[in-house]
């Protein structure tokens, strides 16, 4: 299987090589002219808030959900599915968590300051960037644009927040010329525990976390570059109010070389590749826990090596682009138990027992502008996956004779036709796609669920996940109104979910049961989206959003954490070098919740927030100052992506200063 990998990749970097060499070189196209016009960046930060997570940008998206266990870490939900049905990068780069409570999602992994935008693709249209149900997100970090002379440009950025007294800077600088580019960015971030609409403490909410990140790029001839990136990433003393454990070290090394070439002839317009290499550890533990009876170490650790390689083609009106992607992963996981007396192990397991996973893929998407007011966009990937158990004897306990190799083939394909009548637009599409079960819904071994209270076992032998869905959208845009609708519907093959084995006993003393991932004969996902604005005033504009779920599946039972009716609006008034900007979100009641699988029925709650930035000058620097209160009538409320309920955060006011140099 590694041989026939490798030969997959040799050939695909053999055909990118003719492919270059087919071309003559050129020096008419400057390559800073290319990029300039490539680089549009879109700020992470929302109208209400400058200073916001990533996390926080994010769930201002309206496909995008939360499962929160605390304050910090907060697991995305792309289209009410869970992060093993999509793909998360960061500059197309695959990155593992090292945690098999998923507490170490890749956005942790970096900081706003050290991006410039995030991608998101819905269902198989995210492809690209390999197998895939939910879609794709993809982490853009800052790229400066060559430039004549020497330009230097940065920001910082401080602020406190009076809830769970959290102090943060953050920084960023770049540097720009003909020749060189250097992009860096630094932040830290330290907030104690938080207390909810009822002022009482939630004890274990705190974190601590520090985040660095450096780009080198150098032009080595007018149609080509090279740039060196690297993201370092800490994390400690991070509590988790739902789980029985905290954090005490998280560590993340993210490193990149990539080479990109322009063409000005030909149908070939660039060619972008990117070899990297990231390291994940990851220790939970409960020494900060004295009532747990048992203790116990969760430590693990994630190594990844990739390849990223991608052509862009070009005639008249027809693109595509092509992306070989290629990565070799190892996940490591170790459960120790431990009496009153930590000195003494009373008991060791590996809950991700060596597991290696090496996938290669090759993917096409294609666009075709057939008239002015018409678009056909289609495309598919092949993707081979490939997992080795080293300890298989782990999997054998539960699965006797299952095997310590797996191969698996995954196709995908997708296709979308987008429509512009005059002020309307239409667009209706589908796709087709596998995915392979992730580390712990194939190999998992004991990983206890402090939602349901079950310990988890994963199994080898789980048949891919076949996706089909459909989606479309349908809008009207003038000068003062947009409004827009979007849905879409998955039905999915052999949905991995688990449920109560009635063999094995648990192994973690707060468990009530053992489960094991199997797969239902099928489930069904359907999302809805509302968006609109509205210019009231030149300097008054109104927004809206409304979405709605259901998943059922094979018995039309609720599919747990999907998201009930929720809104969201928000007035923006801006006079001279003031804005203010005030807004309302909430969800309903859940009606639609699953006892079987762990949820209990959730209120509806809403919350007021409101902010006020003033911009002013320092010598020539703009400088930015920013007041605001989230939960402003300090209500007490939990969600149904709450993990156990926990209650979210009460009223909290923020200041921020940010200044551009």
């Amino acid at each position: 299987m590694r041989k026939l990998i490798l030969i997959f990749l040799f050939c695909a970097t053999v055909i990118n090589a003719q492919t270059i060499l087919k071309e003559k070189d050129s020096v008419k196209t400057v390559l800073d002219e290319v990029i300039i016009i490539a680089a549009k960046k879109k700020k992470i930060e929302t109208d209400m808030k400058m200073a916001v997570s990533v996390d926080e940008f994010l769930a201002s998206s309206d496909n995008i959900s939360f499962i929160k266990r605390g304050a910090y870490a907060w697991e995305p939900l792309l289209n009410n599915m869970s992060t093993e049905r999509s793909i998360i990068t960061i500059d197309g780069m695959h990155i593992f968590g090292a945690c098999t409570d998923k507490m170490d999602p890749v956005t942790t992994y970096v900081e706003s300051n050290n991006l410039s935008d995030i991608d998101i693709k819905s269902g198989q249209e995210g492809s690209l960037q390999g197998a895939t149900v939910a879609g794709s997100i993809d982490l853009k970090r800052k790229s400066t644009a060559f430039k004549k002379g020497e330009n230097y440009n940065g920001a910082y950025q401080t602020g406190f927040e009076f809830n769970n007294n959290q102090f943060f800077n953050l920084a960023n600088a770049s540097y720009s010329s003909d020749k060189l580019v250097v992009d860096a960015s630094i932040s830290h971030r330290k907030a104690g525990n938080y207390t909810d609409g009822n002022n009482d403490k939630v004890n274990h909410s705190q974190f601590h976390k520090f985040n660095a990140s450096l780009g080198v790029a150098y032009k080595t001839n007018d149609l080509s570059s090279l740039r060196v990136d690297a993201i370092f990433d800490k994390a400690k003393d991070v509590g988790f109010p739902a789980l029985p454990m905290d954090l005490s070290l998280s560590r993340a090394l993210i490193t990149s070389v990539a080479y990109k070439q322009f063409f000005e002839k030909g149908i070939v317009k660039v060619w972008d590749s990117k070899v990297y290499f990231n390291a994940v550890e990851h220790y939970m533990d409960d020494t900060t826990r004295p009532e747990n009876l048992v203790h116990m170490d969760m430590p693990g650790w994630s190594t990844t090596y990739g390849l990223v390689s991608k052509v862009n083609l070009q005639k008249d009106n027809y693109s595509s682009e092509i992306q070989l992607n290629a990565y070799n992963n190892l996940s490591i996981a170790e459960m120790r138990m431990y009496p009153q007396d930590r000195s003494e192990r009373t008991m060791f397991a590996y809950s991700w027992p060596w597991v290696t996973t090496t996938y290669a893929g090759i993917s096409m998407n294609n666009y075709w502008d057939i008239s002015n007011a018409s678009q056909l966009s289609f495309g598919g990937t092949l993707g081979v996956n490939y997992n080795y158990s080293k300890y298989v004897e782990f999997n054998w306990i539960f699965h006797p004779g299952t095997p310590q190799e797996k191969t698996r083939f995954l196709p995908s394909l997708h296709a979308g036709y987008n429509l512009n009548v005059g002020d309307f637009d239409f667009s209706v599409g589908g796709g087709y796609g596998h995915r392979a079960p992730s580390v712990s819904e194939g190999y998992g071994y004991y990983i206890y669920n402090s939602f349901d209270r079950y310990d988890y076992i994963g199994n080898p032998d789980l048949k891919n996940e076949i996706s089909y869905e459909t989606n479309a959208s349908a809008g009207f845009k003038n000068e003062k109104l947009s409004v827009q609708a979007k849905v879409n519907y998955f039905y999915i093959k052999n949905y991995i979910i688990g449920k109560i084995l009635n063999l094995g006993s648990p192994m973690n003393y707060q468990s009530v049961g053992v489960k094991g991932y199997t797969s239902l004969d099928y489930a069904t996902l359907f999302n809805f989206s509302l968006n609109g604005k509205y210019s009231i005033l030149q300097n008054l504009h109104w927004k809206g959003t409304l979405t709605y779920a259901r998943g059922l599946d094979d018995n039309q039972s609720n599919l747990p954490f999907i998201r009930p009716l929720s809104y969201q609006t928000s007035l923006h008034y801006s006079y001279k070098k003031f804005r203010i900007l005030t807004s309302l979100n909430g969800d309903f009641k859940q009606h639609n919740y699953s006892p079987f699988y762990g949820e209990d029925e959730t209120p509806s709650y809403k919350n007021w927030n409101v902010s006020a930035d003033y911009t002013f000058y320092i010598m020539d620097y703009k400088t930015v100052f920013q007041i605001g209160a989230e939960n402003l009538f300090n209500e007490y409320y939990s969600t149904y992506a709450d993990w156990g309920n926990i209650p979210r955060m009460g009223r909290n006011i923020f200041t921020s200063l940010k200044i551009n140099f």
